[in-house]
């Protein structure tokens, strides 16, 4: 079995809605040191452990459906779940 922990984050030439309002509300609280806010997903899978390359299916994954790889990059850790 293997869990993996998917990163998606906007590509750093699409501007952030989001991450600007964040970035505003956090300095009107007085955290005047935040540079910038980058809001992103994380998403976590369990997969079961079947033949075949499982970062090119974790790849797949993240590109058909989980980012949308026109405005997003992506990041993924793969982990293997030994059973005890």
């Amino acid at each position: 079995m293997y869990n993996v922990k998917v990163f998606v984050t906007l590509k750093e030439s699409v501007l952030d809605p989001q991450g600007a309002a964040v970035k505003d509300s956090l300095h009107r609280l007085s955290y005047q040191s935040v540079e910038d806010v980058r809001i992103g997903k994380y998403i976590e899978l369990t997969l079961k452990k079947e033949d075949g390359d499982i970062d090119a299916q974790v790849r797949e994954i993240c590109e058909k459906l989980l980012a949308n790889t026109v405005i997003e990059d992506f990041t993924y850790e793969i982990e293997e779940v030994v059973p005890q």
